[in-house]
């Protein structure tokens, strides 16, 4: 059986106060003892479960919700003291019945949990010496209780003192850490430096000699194409005057031919059909000389303008032998 006691002070009469015991089995819905006591008398009652069944049809509350109120209003529950009243008057000759009644506070009105009828028990000495007893138990059980969570408390505190010391070893292992991580670093970061600047000067002389050596063969190739311009210009006037003296020349041949032959119908044709065979001879070597030219001056810078220029005079020369 599970019991609960405490001190109450009824609303009717606030300067007296009570001990109140409420003994159960197993849960309150099934019925629950009451015994009151003003350290001389004492009043014992039982509500049954029937009776708490029928409080609360009549309050149209759930039953489960009803005995939930119950537990709040007799079995003491921290912070909800002042929800709940409870009023106390004598019934009877020198007060051999007590009825006591127990209420719930909402705002500014109450309304009435329970009540039943107490009647005076004949030996109130055993029951104070119960009461006596069960809150003796209770001291001596809080006491056993308050040892162990003093010794749990001293064992949570060297816990704590031996993880803060851990803690402290830590933090000086990590800061000796991080400054021999720094040194290096610096050692690494230094070493890096250095490689770079000695890359970036390598780079420098690099990129310089290139320079140098692409303005050389610029003015080298510059120099070359036009000793190849000076010279292809040489051999392109020495075959101009070359072809230009046949042509000249060639002419004179059909007048003496024609002196001497006494049939001048027949020599002038075979004389144009010679005349043409020579311009085409001399013409298809001039072409592969230009080829040939060509293909050397366009490795060069000016290569364009100077096949231009060669592609003008092959063209002044054929005019020229035509």
């Amino acid at each position: 059986m599970e019991k609960k006691v405490r001190q109450i002070c009824p609303v009717s009469d606030p300067g007296t106060t009570y001990f109140l015991q409420i003994a159960w089995q197993e849960d309150l819905g099934t019925g629950f003892d009451i015994i009151l006591s003003d350290g001389q008398s004492a009043w014992a009652g039982r509500v049954p479960e029937e009776e708490i069944s029928k409080e609360a049809d009549d309050m149209e509350m759930k039953r489960e919700k009803y005995i939930e109120e119950l537990k709040k209003a007799l079995l003491f529950r921290e912070g909800l003291t002042d929800k709940y009243n409870f009023d106390i008057s004598k019934e009877g000759r020198n007060g051999e019945s007590l009825h006591f009644s127990y209420e719930k506070n909402l705002k500014d009105v109450s309304f009435r949990l329970g009540s039943l009828t107490l009647q005076r028990v004949s030996s109130p000495g055993d029951v104070i010496r119960e009461l006596i007893s069960y809150c003796l138990n209770c001291i001596a059980e809080l006491n056993a209780k308050n040892e162990q969570l003093q010794k749990e408390n001293e064992r949570h505190r060297s816990d704590l003192e031996d993880m803060q010391e851990q803690f402290q070893k830590c933090v000086e292992a990590k800061e000796e850490l991080e400054t021999d991580l720094y040194k290096r670093f610096i050692l690494v970061l230094n070493e890096k430096k250095a490689k770079i600047r000695s890359l970036q000067k390598c780079l420098n002389e690099i990129q310089e000699s290139v320079v140098k050596t692409t303005e050389a063969s610029g003015s080298a190739e510059t120099s070359e194409s036009r000793d190849e311009k000076e010279a292809y210009e040489r051999s392109t006037d020495e075959e101009s005057e070359n072809l230009i003296q046949p042509s000249t020349s060639a002419p004179a041949k059909p007048r003496r031919d024609s002196l001497l032959s006494s049939d001048s119908t027949d020599v002038a044709p075979s004389r144009k059909r010679r005349q043409r065979t020579r311009k085409g001879a001399r013409i298809e070597p001039k072409v592969a000389l230009y080829e040939t030219e060509l293909a050397t001056n366009e490795k060069g810078r000016n290569g364009f303008t100077v096949g231009i220029k060669n592609i003008l005079l092959l063209c002044h020369s054929s005019l020229e032998l035509e």
